[in-house]
Parts: structure tokens; sequence; C-alpha cells
């Protein structure tokens, strides 16, 4: 055969081979839903904002307080990390930072060689925890639940770890409380994980300790992990009654910390969303293979985020500063906006969660239409269950930029409901 021949009967072959098997994918990746800015986007296409108002935002959970001042420092002057590779461990004074921390806000004893894991922030780790928990060679497929609305990192977690998500409705009439007989016994045989955001996204809404001996209660008669997204934990307004935590309410209620995990950050907390900075604890069983999942995956803390973290864990006074601002601006903006849409005061967080008169969809691109303030559509926070959405006609608002500029919007937000 000639070489001229030969060149095109192998591009014929590549040909063929390359148009019969195509590249492999993931097939989960095809059951993941737009994230909820995603749809935004796609929301707002083709509409001009106001220009006679300058954009507020208040759309995502991004703190725009100022960062304090030390935590930039001990970044800087961790710097010098960078020459050696971290332990996904994390160094022993990060984590005893942690424990220290636990014991303060908690009354909690934990082990730091066993029971404490720092990560990446608390988004990764709440996805990765599920690939770590999740056993899908059991002859069905495992359930993952979380409540609705809910952060939809739970929804993707489920399904890239093999699982299927249900969703427990918390509607406002029943104080948000999880509708756990909307699952029969069946299907809570085969939950494998149950994620808890407590205070809530986007409700704000705590769990008390009945609800965490409920809780705790399924999880013994059916086996399943508790992930307890603890991310808006030191965002309160009474501080003589901080949010109770899931492994504080295990030792309030006498328990161990079997099948239970915390995940905490300091993004909300300190101010430093972009330092990707948080940790898990509880069950030494789990936290253990978590290690083993996380050594593989390749997300160890980066040495000046570890020293940074060690300095923002180890102060108290910032978080204070921190909480009375948000306290400030509550105050001031939910009676205006209760004037004219249902809301009021949640239990913490620094969401408001209010009652559209109209479409929340079309609230939502309204209002950005003519007073350039952005917030988002409840609906996207949440999925239809048994015919029901319960973040329908509902936006939420984060009040996080300044004082001023949340007065601003609250203010542009009166004006439009009013003229609705």
């Amino acid at each position: 055969m000639g070489r001229k021949r030969l060149t095109n009967y192998v591009t014929r072959i590549k040909s063929d081979f390359y148009t019969t098997f195509d590249a492999a994918v993931n097939p989960h990746l095809s059951q993941l839903q737009p994230y909820p800015f995603e749809k935004l986007r796609a929301l707002f296409a083709g509409v001009t904002p106001n220009p006679q108002y300058k954009e507020i935002k208040l759309s995502i959970g991004e703190p725009q307080h100022a960062t304090p001042g030390f935590i930039m420092e001990a970044l800087a002057n961790g710097l010098k990390g960078l020459a050696n590779y971290p332990t996904t461990q994390g160094v022993l004074a990060l984590r005893q930072a942690i424990a220290n921390w636990c014991q303060r806000r908690y009354g909690l004893d934990l082990n730091t060689e066993t029971e404490i894991l720092p990560v990446n922030g608390s988004r990764e780790a709440l996805f990765s925890l599920a690939q770590t928990v999740i056993d899908a060679s059991r002859g069905y497929v495992p359930l993952v639940v979380s409540p609705n609305p809910f952060y939809q990192i739970y929804e993707g977690a489920a399904y890239l770890a093999g699982a299927e998500p249900r969703f427990l409705n918390t509607l406002p009439d029943d104080n948000f409380a999880f509708d756990y007989a909307s699952l029969s016994a069946e299907e809570w045989a085969r939950v494998q994980l149950f994620y808890v955001c407590s205070p809530g996204n986007p409700t704000g809404k705590i769990l008390s300790l009945e609800d965490w001996k409920t809780l705790f209660a399924l999880s013994d008669k059916y086996g399943f992990t508790i992930a307890s997204d603890e991310c808006y934990s030191e965002i309160y307004f009474d501080e003589a009654n901080p949010p109770i935590g899931g492994l504080q309410a295990a030792k309030l209620l006498g328990r161990s910390n079997e099948r239970l995990i915390m995940l905490s950050s300091l993004s909300k907390r300190s101010n430093v969303p972009g330092m990707r900075s948080g940790f898990a604890a509880g069950d030494a069983k789990i936290i253990k293979n978590f290690l083993l999942y996380r050594t593989y995956h390749g997300c160890a803390m980066a040495p000046p985020v570890q020293t940074a973290s060690i300095a923002a864990w180890n102060d108290e006074a910032h978080v204070l500063d921190n909480r009375n601002q948000y306290r400030e601006k509550f105050a001031a903006c939910t009676p205006l906006i209760a004037e004219v849409l249902g809301t009021a005061m949640p239990d913490a967080s620094f969401y408001l969660w209010a009652k559209t008169p109209i479409a929340d969809t079309d609230f939502a691109r309204g209002l950005l239409e003519h007073y350039n303030v952005v917030v988002l559509p409840g609906s996207f926070l949440a999925r239809d269950v048994r015919g029901v959405n319960p973040g329908k006609n509902f936006i939420r608002i984060a009040l996080v930029a300044t004082l001023d500029e949340c007065l601003e919007a609250t203010h542009r937000i009166q004006q439009f409901a009013k003229q609705l």
C-alpha cells in the first residue's frame, strides 16, 4: 500500500472511531439544573435598568463589610509558606484554633487529630462530603434529603454521588418546620444523607433543641448521616441567645457525634469569602474517611490561608462588630420593607425572605428595570414538591451592602411595590 493510500486509510479509520465513540461524560452532569444566578441572568436578559439609579445588588449572599486588617496582615505574613506543600489535615495550630473556638462557642471538647478537618470553605466540603458518605452499591438508589427552599449544592452533591435528592417543604405558615411526613417509610429507609442548614438559607430559621431531637431520632432509626451546614451561625441578633449548633445539640441531649458532621466557615463570620476557609467536625469515623477522600481530591488549604484562619478563629471582637452592623441594617430596613411586602425579622442570617404581591420573577425583573435593585426570586431556590414550590412569590433580599445602600434599596423597593 502506497504512503498516500495508507495516510487516507488511517484518516478514515480515525474519523470512523471518533464518530462511533464520543468522549465519555459523567451522565449525572445532565441532571444538574442551572445555578440560581444563571437563571437570574437569563431572567434579566433584555432588561435595561433605569439609568437614573445606581445599581444596588442584594441578590447574592456575599459579605461586603470590610475584611479585618489583622486577617489580611496574617495572610501576608503566611506567604513564606508557599514554598511548602500543605497537608490535607492542616497544621496543628489551625486545628487547635478551631477546637478552641468550638469550646468557647459551643462548649465542645473536640479531638484535634480525629474530629476536626480544615476545608476550603463550607461549599466544597458540603459537596465532597456526599461523595464520601454515599454508598450507591447497596442495590437501591440512595436518597439525600434537604429542606426546600435550599442551597443548590445539596442537590448537585446528591446527583454526582449517584443518589437522588428529596426535598422537605418548609413554609412560613408552619414556622418553616420540616415536612417529614412527605417521605414514606420506604423512602426514609433509602436515605443516606440529610442536609440541614441552621440558620437557614434563605429563611433564617434556627433549629431548636427539640428540632434536633426529632432529626436525631430519625437518624437513629434509619442510619443516615446528618450534614449540619452552619455557615451563618455567627450572624444573629440576640447576643444572649446564639443559634444552637448540631454538635452542641448532640452534647446537650447526651448523645455522641455518631453520623453527625458540622460544617462551618469564616466567609460570613469574618468577611473573607475569597479566602475559602472553614472546617468540618464531628464523627471521627466519617472524618477519617473524609480525610482519605480529600487527600486524593487534592484540596489542602494553602499555608497563607491557614495562617490567616488561625488569626480569625482566635478573635471575636471583629465578629461582634460584624453582627452589630447587620443588626443595625435589619432594624432600619425590615419595618420599611414589611410595610409593602410580607416579611419579618428572621431568627438569624443576613437575608430577608419577603412575600411579593406578584410573581417573584416579575417582581425581580420589574425592580431591576425601574429601580436598578437586584434581588433573587425565591422560586429559583426551591423545587416543586407535591405541586408546591415554597419559594414561589417570595424574594430573597441579602442585606450585605452598606447601611446607606440598604436603606436606599429599601426605599426603592417600597416605591416599586406601592405601584403594583
